[in-house]
């Protein structure tokens, strides 16, 4: 049976998640707004890149990552940047004045239809602790721009699982997506 006109059969339908079988493919959907996400690409005004520790029980390890959430998980209809600065600042204690959107891809398409959307934020500000809402137990860190690369590698090194996007993020804090250097 063809996957690309057999219809979809739901095996599973969960809050955030349902699992679908079109033809001899299984996969995931996001079953909010789209099923979009946001990382967030943040610097700090003193050059620190800010990154986020969080257990994740799919792999039964603490990752490393960008802070990132879920658009329109909370409220309906948020936007992209706004949902971006809401997640920052949640997950990390720094607000932006400014988000901008950079791109927007699939994360695995091979297995889900989520889509990610790159958000640069800028003119943060520290507001708060950071840590996450009372579900989450995110510890935050805030690590040199310039030695960023080298910690990552670090922690990969100590047994921590590192998000591959992460590298696509550090690249994005310096250059445009044409490939051009950012002022």
């Amino acid at each position: 049976m063809n996957p690309k006109t057999a219809p979809a059969k739901t095996v599973y339908d969960g809050r955030y998640l349902r699992m679908q079988v079109r033809g001899t493919w299984e996969y995931a959907e996001r079953t909010h707004a789209g099923g979009l996400a946001a990382i967030i690409v943040a610097v700090t005004p003193d050059d620190k890149v800010v990154f986020v520790e969080q257990f994740r029980v799919p792999l039964q390890a603490p990752t490393i990552e960008m802070p990132a959430g879920l658009v329109g998980d909370i409220h309906a209809g948020e936007s992209i940047e706004q949902s971006a600065i809401r997640e920052l600042e949640e997950e990390t204690g720094w607000t932006a004045e400014r988000a901008e959107l950079l791109m927007t891809g699939p994360t695995s398409s091979g297995m889900s239809n989520e889509r990610v959307a790159f958000v640069r934020a800028t003119g943060l500000r520290k507001v708060g602790p950071g840590g996450g809402d009372g579900s989450e137990d995110i510890t935050v860190h805030e690590i040199p721009r310039s030695e960023a690369a080298a910690w990552l590698a670090r922690k990969m090194g100590e047994g921590y699982e590192l998000d591959a996007k992460l590298w696509a993020g550090l690249w994005m804090i310096d250059h445009n997506l044409d490939g051009t250097p950012r002022e």
